[in-house]
């Protein structure tokens, strides 16, 4: 048998959106993105909350309150790090990497990463709904696909 996620039947899922204050000229359209394809969806718009953070090392931590109070069926999270001149952006992007893997792993919870990684801003900017599509609203399809096939494995046992 295979299984393959669908993105109909999302209508009573509930989803937190993590979001970055930081670099908000790029984490704006990422937010708008995963929620016109949470809509698109049929996700109910008072199923989606969104919480901001400061910055992009806090959305781990965020996620996991979140993850932990079982209130959410999926989490995504969007932030953009862009490198600059600095080894900051590996300590950062490493934190945040890790952090929301390590919830993800240990709460069950489905999260998906949109967490921009680029070296300008305007490659930032291209990803988040320019040339280069919208990270936010890809990142959240396969949130739902995801959540598709939990509910799947469920049915298996």
């Amino acid at each position: 048998m295979i299984y393959t996620g669908k993105l109909t039947g999302h209508e009573e899922r509930r989803i937190a959106i993590v979001v970055s204050r930081f670099n908000a000229l790029v984490t704006e359209p990422l937010l708008k993105g995963a929620r016109d394809t949470l809509s698109m969806h049929g996700v109910d718009d008072h199923h989606i909350s969104v919480f901001r953070v400061p910055g992009a090392l806090e959305i781990p931590m965020v996620s996991s309150q979140l993850a932990e109070s079982g209130m959410f069926d999926g989490i995504v999270t969007l932030g953009a790090v862009i490198k600059g001149d600095t080894d900051h952006y590996n300590l950062v992007i490493n934190g945040v990497a890790n952090g929301v893997s390590q919830v993800s792993l240990s709460t069950n919870t489905p999260i998906v990463f949109g967490v921009l990684t680029t070296d300008t801003l305007e490659q930032a900017q291209q990803r988040a709904g320019a040339k280069a599509g919208n990270k936010g609203a890809e990142v959240t399809v396969s949130l739902l696909e995801i959540l598709s096939l939990y509910d799947d494995i469920k049915q298996l046992s």
